[in-house]
């Protein structure tokens, strides 16, 4: 619906996507939250929470991209990122090994949110734009640190395979 939503290129259309976001990255958040607090997370959770949350980012990411509203630059390091971290996983999981979410990537995950919110958003005003781009280049900067760390964890041996 948000995709749809951007396409229509409407200033109400923008708002309505804008919120639909947020409820979507809200109801992910609690969802996440109630399955730590009640200790109800799954090796499968584990996976599939972090893919959802590509596809949350994603989606809106490459079809502003497409009508011209979000650099090109900073997609293509966010989906390649997004993407490399899912094949690690893939990789990882394959062999028996999970890779939980990192604080790094919770605090890139909230970033990259941030920004999508206010790239959907219609902004004219030029102090709006410089501080919806200096959230962009934040965003971009965790993107790149959360999958060097990731990168730099699978490298390690697992814990019992340190011992």
């Amino acid at each position: 619906m948000i995709v749809v939503l951007i396409l229509a290129d409407a200033r109400p259309a923008a708002y309505l996507a804008a919120a639909l976001f947020v409820v979507a990255a809200a109801t992910d958040g609690l969802d996440g939250y109630l399955a730590r607090r009640y200790e109800s997370t799954t090796r499968l959770g584990q996976w599939l929470d972090p893919l959802a949350d590509k596809v949350l980012v994603a989606a809106p990411i490459l079809t502003l991209t497409a009508v011209r509203r979000f650099p090109l630059w900073a997609a293509l390091v966010i989906v390649a990122r997004e993407f490399a971290v899912s094949l690690l996983r893939a990789w990882l999981g394959a062999r028996g090994r999970a890779m939980p979410a990192s604080w790094w990537a919770k605090w890139k995950t909230a970033a990259q949110m941030a920004v999508i919110v206010l790239y959907l958003l219609p902004v004219f005003d030029a102090a709006a734009r410089g501080f919806r781009f200096g959230v962009l280049v934040a965003a971009v900067a965790l993107t790149v640190w959360s999958g060097l760390d990731y990168l730099i964890k699978a490298g390690r041996p697992a814990p019992a395979e340190a011992g």
